[in-house]
């Protein structure tokens, strides 16, 4: 039985390519090609047999996202939009310090925060417990 994609997580990206997104699924282990559209992704990585992480290629519109494998080609539906997002802009965070281990709740504030996925303190990831488009805690 060929892959089956059943969703695309952000669904929507930059025209240059290079969003990262995580396909989820079934039936992925051995898949060898993930198109957005006609086009390639790039760093494709299979991590289990239902979900495969990959950065988007360049593109443009809303396209359809296949997955193809060594039992054939995904023809679910699921697709991919190309969009010109405003970029997040952070105005506070509260509180604005704490301790060096990490483990305590931060509020940021700021705009266009619909969709992040992703905040870091240095390099260090954070965990996204609420997401609005005004403050992610």
């Amino acid at each position: 039985m060929a892959p089956v994609v059943t969703s695309v997580s952000p669904a929507q990206g930059n025209p240059a390519g290079g969003t990262p997104v995580t396909i989820n699924g079934s039936g992925f282990i051995g898949a060898t090609v993930v198109r957005f559209g006609p086009n390639l992704a790039t760093n494709v990585v299979v991590v289990s047999d239902t979900q495969i992480t990959a950065r988007t290629p360049p593109g443009s519109g809303t396209v359809k996202v296949t997955v193809t494998g060594p039992t054939g080609t995904s023809t679910q539906n699921v697709f991919f939009t190309y969009t010109t997002v405003a970029a997040p802009v952070l105005t506070a965070l509260s509180p604005t310090s704490g301790p060096t281990g990490g483990g305590n709740t931060v509020t940021i504030t700021g705009t266009n925060l619909t969709g992040a996925t992703q905040v870091l303190f240095g390099a260090a990831p954070a965990t996204i417990l609420t997401n609005t488009a005004t403050q992610i805690t």
